[in-house]
């Protein structure tokens, strides 16, 4: 083992830090007598231990190896499942890398710059292709390095993905979801009801409705990729996390309960049918809920089988749904028979057309009523947006696909208004015909030759109003409007019993609930949500095993008008941010009517159920809370982020016209805290009575060489960058400033700049707010050195088990142990300063208290007092600030206490006074004190510590010849003089006085406010300012020297 000598003590006298590497081999001692660069050393000898160990071992190590390229640069990217911000999917480490090397471009040079690329605008995870990383600012700007990294995110391409397009898996879906029961069995009911003129508003109503949303969702698919997760996935990355969270989960539990809706519709159909053959097995309820649960293990079988048998079985039950249809228009024109006439069909008449062309509303029905019971039929437009992650191209697939399912299944709801071949009542009976002696009533029927006046007194059984197997009655053959009955309740079944599973999937990959991210695993090749398969099929059972979802149908169906309300109000709030990034290729939308579709949705579902659409409307807003509370970790560029900043810009110009108002003030503090990790403690009581009330700026000044003789800012003042913040109305109107404790060793350009920051202030009529702590605010030294020492967790160290020995300085060990958990394989760190306990040494004391000091004010403030020592009226600020505070959780069990000046033979008049003043400003205290020798003469230990704080700073012109003063003073003339001295020894003396007393009172105080002294622009020094200050604050508890800028900031006027 080679060693090195022991080098000479380091800056601030402390010893050097000798670092041991002991492991298998040999290696070697370093000791670096600098502690302030021991640790860059220890990054920097990275290739020296490396290239050591791999010649004991026979290994060749590249010498140019650069670690400072192991990292690829940062970007703030949207965050997906299994992905990390910087691009790597979750566990990839950087072994997924290439080096980018230079390229012959289409300029002809070589160069690192690269020509525009899709691939650099991906996303991370894309699955349509490669994200590539482009050469940063960074890396073109600065000093060419031979090789350069890139970061790249190989994705491997799955084979055997199944992606439907347009008609597969989109227009397919839409029109089996929109054509459901309600087509064959309740259609005809309301046409009886509403009527054909009436009901084909109903049906116009309903398609403005589905007919906005489609072009409200065109618009937003095509404003960018879309991926898996449908309703949830729009909205969601159109409004953000809020409301797409609280309506994603509402809407996949709705396409689970609607699941078991389906199913009992089909078991229904079919129980009745088992009725007319007298086969039931146990009893109606029952044997629902038999059926149903074996009908739900079916389709589940064929939604785990995969989307491709999915498909299959969708495309079969379209050809039968689309066979009942095109049976019963057959059915209108074939000749009608004695019993279908007996029953009401008399094929097309002119007659019966006029008698059902108006209204005749029945058992108390109305026109919303009506509309509500037919309004579900023209739902099941996001069948196809449900399973976005699973198409070709949802951008071109969503729009096309939608908007003509709509268009198709509105024009055979119509065609089935019009065509009016059934009367509204039949008794069934074939004799009821029109005998010689009867006089025809003017009905259809009776003109016809039938008899069906007796349904005005008994109920009837046939005709529109009471039959609701019209459709099969009137069709070609009946079993085909049976089999058309099956078809469209099993394929709206298996539809959302595929679209359940799949919006929650999404759902849940966002995490934005936690608790739920368990679902968001997939399987497969199609990444198939087994688990969210289990759980829809788990609830559709449960509401299967009910048998009666009559009260369950309308809050689903007001679940599924919320999602539409909100894909109309996105597409409108999009387009009224007027982001440049909204940029829909589907031109054919407007913002208008889109907020008129939100505003139709919202009234829809009022009109379906009121107490269904509270419901849906509290459930949500119970989310939207939720998620805002725990604030998910995701940024999509929402509108909503975009209307945010469009407010803060109109209300910032707003607030610029408007004058200021006393009872409208409120701390709009900038404080000058450098790096704000370097003084938490200034941060923190800013925060403390800003938070809620103003505005809190921290700023930090950087020195920036550009070459030998030319530093940008040169004799920049911190009240220059005081004065150059804010933005109109929101401009800092009080600075926060830490009082500066090496002033007596500090460089003299470096403290006047320090009190020309204050002179600036006071310039400005800005409010000055300085904090002190006894500890000091300044912990940078200790963030310093814990940063360096987190550096050794990327030390490149041998595989081979080791022993890692740091001796450090004990004052040193205190904040090490702070923030460092170093996990090391095979490796084992031993910090240490002594043999003989250096925990308990003076200086690791001192780096405690100060660590201790910097948090003080992050805790809850235990009960004491506030004193605010109001010596000077500065407009109210000195008083303003600790009121905040008492009002804050963190001090709420601190009490003010109100100190004042006042004269030996007034002090009642001096309280009472005060106390009416209090009273006015409706400000709690608890104790009024007047101090009526403020004026007195300090002690002399106390005036023997001023003279010694200001001695090195004296000119002492006094003692020297004229012309030796004389130069002295041109010399040094930041120096004390003793005309100065004699001029200011009142307000010396109040200064060193007030620190008596402030002893005498406060000692005890959470906190100490006094008005603080202004120095007087060239007639105080610099150094006799600081020692002011100094000798004010010194010895006390947290001390904050306030002094406003003589306006009012408090009123007692209404």
């Amino acid at each position: 083992i080679m060693k090195a000598g022991a080098g000479s003590p380091g800056p601030e006298g402390l010893a050097p830090v000798q670092v041991f590497i002991l492991c298998e081999d040999q290696m070697d001692i370093i000791i670096h007598p600098n502690p302030t660069q021991s640790f860059f050393l220890i990054n920097n000898m990275k290739n020296f231990i490396m290239e050591k160990y791999a010649s004991v071992k026979g290994e060749q190590v590249n010498p140019g190896y650069d670690g400072s390229l192991d990292e690829p640069p940062h970007y703030e990217e949207t965050s997906f499942s299994g992905t990390a911000r910087n691009g790597y999917s979750t566990g990839e480490k950087s072994e997924f890398r290439e080096v980018r090397h230079s390229v012959v471009s289409v300029f002809g040079h070589d160069t690192l710059d690269r020509v525009p690329n899709i691939n650099f605008y991906r996303n991370p995870g894309s699955v349509s292709g490669h994200r590539a990383i482009r050469p940063s600012l960074q890396e073109l700007h600065n000093v060419f390095q031979v090789t350069d990294m890139e970061s790249v995110t190989p994705e491997e391409q799955q084979a055997g993905f199944v992606k439907f397009g347009w008609i597969k898996g989109v227009l397919v879906r839409c029109m089996l979801n929109i054509w459901g029961v309600m087509l064959f069995i309740r259609l005809s009911w309301v046409f009886g009801q509403a009527g054909i003129g009436l009901g084909i508003v109903v049906i116009c109503l309903s398609l403005v409705v589905t007919s906005v949303t489609g072009l409200s969702m065109s618009a937003i698919c095509t404003n960018g990729v879309v991926r898996g997760g449908g309703a949830y996935y729009l909205i969601s990355r159109s409004l953000g996390p809020e409301f797409g969270g609280s309506i994603g989960l509402i809407f996949a539990f709705a396409n689970a309960v609607a699941v078991a809706m389906y199913v009992v519709g089909f078991a229904e159909t079919l129980v009745d049918l088992l009725k007319q053959s007298d086969a039931i097995m146990v009893d109606e309820i029952n044997d629902i809920r038999i059926i149903g649960c074996i009908t739900l293990v079916l389709l589940l079988g064929i939604s785990l089988a995969g989307m491709e048998w999915e498909a299959k079985a969708q495309i079969f039950l379209l050809i039968i749904l689309l066979v009942a249809i095109v049976n019963f228009f057959i059915g209108t024109v074939i000749p009608a028979t004695k019993d279908k006439k007996s029953k009401g069909f008399f094929n097309y008449q002119a007659s019966i057309f006029a008698e059902n062309f108006v209204p005749d509303f029945r058992d108390g029905e109305t026109f919303f009523s009506v509309f509500a019971i037919f309004f579900p039929a023209a739902t099941g437009i996001l069948a196809g947006a449900n399973i976005s992650g699973d198409l070709k191209d949802p951008q071109a697939a969503i729009p096309k696909g939608t908007l003509l399912a709509i268009f198709i299944t509105g024009v055979t709801y119509l065609a089935v208004a019009i065509s009016s071949t059934v009367v509204r009542d039949a008794t069934g009976n074939v004799n009821d015909t029109i005998t010689y002696h009867v006089i025809c009533n003017g009905s259809a029927a009776c003109q016809l030759g039938y008899n069906f006046s007796s349904c005005a007194t008994e109920t009837c059984k046939y005709g529109l109003m009471n039959n609701f197997q019209v459709m099969t009655m009137v069709s070609g053959f009946g079993p085909l409007i049976t089999a058309g009955t099956f078809s469209a309740t099993l394929s709206s079944a298996l539809a959302s019993l595929v679209s359940a599973p799949k919006v929650f999937q999404a759902l849940c990959k966002d995490n934005i609930y936690k608790a739920l991210h368990f679902f968001a695993k997939g399987h497969g090749k199609n990444n198939e949500p087994f688990r969210g398969y289990v759980l829809t099929f788990l609830i559709a059972v449960a509401f299967i095993l009910i048998g009666d979802l009559n009260v369950i149908a309308p809050i689903i169906s007001n679940f599924f008008l919320a999602s539409y309300a909100l894909i109309n109000f996105s597409c409108f709030h999009a387009s009224y941010a007027k982001s440049p990034g909204w940029r829909p290729a589907y031109k054919y939308y407007n913002m208008w009517l889109s907020l008129l579709g939100a505003v139709l949705c919202c009234a829809v579902m009022f009109v379906i159920n009121w107490w269904a659409a509270l419901l849906t409307y509290a459930i949500e807003m119970f989310l939207y809370i939720y998620v805002t509370v725990k604030k998910p970790d995701v940024n999509w560029g929402s509108s909503t982020q975009a209307v945010t900043f469009i407010n803060a810009v109109n209300n910032a110009l707003t607030l610029s016209s408007v004058d200021d108002h006393i009872k409208n003030f409120r701390p709009q503090c900038i404080v000058l805290t450098g790096a704000p990790r370097t003084r938490p403690a200034l941060l923190d009581i800013a925060h403390s009575f800003t938070k809620g009330y103003g505005l809190c700026l921290t700023c930090q000044i950087f020195v920036v060489r550009v070459c030998s003789w030319i530093i940008l800012n040169k004799g920049l003042q911190g009240g220059e960058v005081v004065r150059a913040s804010g933005l109109g109305r929101l401009k800092p109107n009080t600075l926060v400033i830490g009082f500066k404790r090496n002033w007596r060793t500090a460089d003299v350009t470096e403290l006047q700049n320090y009190v020309g920051v204050l002179h600036d202030a006071f310039d400005f009529e800005y409010g000055v707010v300085m904090l002190r702590l006894s500890q000091g605010l300044d912990i940078s030294h200790i963030i310093q050195l814990c940063h360096q020492v987190e550096k050794l967790q990327d030390f490149p160290f041998p595989p081979s088990p080791c022993l890692i020995y740091f001796f450090l300085p004990s004052s040193l060990l205190f904040p090490l142990s702070l923030p460092f958990h170093a996990q090391l394989p095979h490796c084992f760190l031993w910090f240490s300063g002594s043999v003989n306990s250096p925990q308990s040494s003076p200086a690791t004391k001192v780096n405690q208290r100060e660590v201790e000091a910097s948090t003080q004010f992050q805790k809850k403030q235990g009960k004491g007092t506030i004193d605010v020592w109001w010596l000077f009226d500065d407009g109210g600020l000195t008083l303003l600030i600790p009121y905040i505070l008492t009002t804050r959780k963190k001090w709420g069990e601190c009490k003010l206490r109100i100190f004042i000046a006042g004269q030996a033979e007034r002090i009642e008049q001096d309280k009472a006074e005060m106390q009416a003043l209090l009273a006015q400003f409706r400000i709690k205290y608890i104790n009024i004190t007047v101090i009526p020798d403020v004026g007195s003469k300090p002690n002399k230990e106390s005036w023997k510590m001023f003279e010694d704080m200001i001695e090195p700073f004296r000119l002492h012109e006094g003692a020297k010849e004229f012309a030796s003063a004389d130069t002295q003073k041109k010399e040094h003339s930041w120096k004390i003089t003793d005309a100065e001295l004699e001029m200011l020894e009142e307000k010396t003396c109040l200064q060193i006085r007030l620190n008596e007393l402030l002893q005498e009172n406060s000692r005890a105080a959470n906190l100490i406010i006094v008005s603080m002294p202004i120095a007087r622009k060239g007639t105080i020094s610099d150094h006799l300012y600081m020692a002011w200050l100094d000798i004010l604050t010194k010895n006390l508890p947290p001390t904050m020297l306030i002094r406003g800028n003589h306006k009012s900031v408090l009123t007692f006027y209404s």
